[in-house]
């Protein structure tokens, strides 16, 4: 048992925010049912894929949509308008919740949904509070983010290639349903909660205290490279050329990061010239720089397996930078269980991941793969007691 089981979730979103909200629900237990267009819907064919030998399937939407049910509708059509509202607004306790990223179709508008079932609980994700489009890439560029990050030595904006605010947009997605399946189970009231990618962007920068910095500045923050801001913390190259990343956010890791390169009394030296007192975080970062060409010695006069060992002894704060080929070398060595293989309709292995929520101490199941449209049939069975001559009528139509 999961703790979502028995609840139904009909999902007709697409790309990353709506679907990963969908995902984390499926995963806990939920079914999901994702609605697409006759065909597919624009990402059903995003990258990556996988070669052409295998046909080309999108290993995201694969992954992004696995353990969901699958249907397809003639949503053009006012007999596939209906089935889509019909099974929006199905009756039951552990029914009646959608997530979209519908905007401009009234057909689908929260008022003409709540007509047929008015304790809905209904989430739907937006690009700006206003209904205009944005996606993560524009969002994040808005917010500055761009433009602190990256090498000191550049004035261009950096973008970077994670959809942070998609992600966390998702989760957000996940969290509006079960706050708003609470309060109908609390009141019998439903909900309608709008999120927009926008505002998560701008909550994340807010919440960190990014914007009252730059208030208080007057203007930007600098770029510092790989350095973490406010603490210290940045890469060293080892002598077999591999790097890592060390951080030491309180006094117990940076005194363990002297004790174990033999920096003690060249750190405590230095203290005593400057007057300062490195076991202030503020003063680490205000020296960074120094610290920084203080420790570099010891990881160039080391190879990787060596400073891996001996920093693991030392309980220091570290991390060894590897490509995602890596990643997967120790996935198939047995390493990472969140991890799991996936196969695709056409054949093609896959990577995927189990809900990163160790339920209980597990991480469950992670779904099948989706094949585009095969629930159809069975889900207008299931929810909406069509019969089977009801349902091939359909499909002669084109409706299905």
């Amino acid at each position: 048992m999961r703790p979502l089981d028995g609840l139904q979730v009909v999902e007709c979103a697409s790309f990353v925010a709506g679907p990963t909200g969908g995902l984390t629900l499926a995963q806990l237990g939920a079914s999901v049912i994702r609605i697409d267009p006759l065909g597919g819907g624009p990402d059903h064919n995003r990258w990556p894929v996988a070669g052409a030998a295998w046909g080309g399937e999108s290993h995201y939407w694969a992954s992004l949509n696995k353990g969901k049910r699958s249907i397809t509708v003639d949503m053009r059509s006012e007999e596939g308008r209906e089935l889509v509202l019909a099974l929006a607004t199905a009756p039951g306790d552990d029914r009646g919740v959608l997530v979209d990223n519908v905007v401009g179709r009234r057909w689908m508008a929260n008022d003409v949904l709540r007509e047929r079932r008015d304790d809905l609980v209904h989430v739907r994700v937006q690009g700006y509070p206003d209904g205009r489009p944005a996606v993560d890439y524009t969002v994040n560029a808005e917010v500055g983010i761009p433009g602190i990050t990256g090498s000191t030595e550049t004035g261009r904006p950096v973008n970077h290639v994670l959809p942070a605010w998609d992600l966390a947009t998702g989760l957000s997605v996940s969290t509006a349903v079960l706050a708003g399946l609470h309060q109908r189970a609390r009141t019998g009231r439903g909900v309608y909660a709008e999120i927009a990618l926008a505002d998560v962007a701008l909550a994340g920068v807010a919440n960190l205290g990014w914007l009252s910095e730059a208030a208080d500045r007057g203007g930007e923050r600098p770029r510092h490279g790989n350095h973490v801001y406010g603490s210290f913390g940045v890469d060293f190259g080892c002598s077999d050329g591999e790097r890592v990343m060390v951080v030491a956010l309180t006094p117990a890791q940076w005194t363990a990061l002297t004790t174990v390169t033999g920096t003690e009394a060249v750190f405590a030296a230095l203290e005593q010239a400057l007057g300062a007192d490195l076991t202030d975080e503020t003063e680490r970062y205000r020296l960074r720089d120094t610290l920084a060409a203080v420790l570099a010695p010891w990881f160039a006069a080391r190879d990787s397996a060596t400073v891996e060992a001996e920093l693991k002894a030392a309980r220091v704060l570290w991390g060894r930078y590897q490509g995602m080929a890596d990643v997967v070398a120790e996935y198939r060595a047995g390493h990472y269980p969140v991890l799991a293989d996936l196969r695709l309709p056409g054949g093609a292995r896959g990577i995927t991941a189990r809900t990163p929520i160790r339920w209980d101490g597990d991480h469950g199941e992670p779904g099948a793969a989706p094949v585009l449209g095969a629930d159809t049939d069975a889900v207008l069975a299931d929810v909406l007691g069509l019969g089977e001559s009801e349902i091939g009528a359909l499909h002669d139509r084109g409706v299905l």
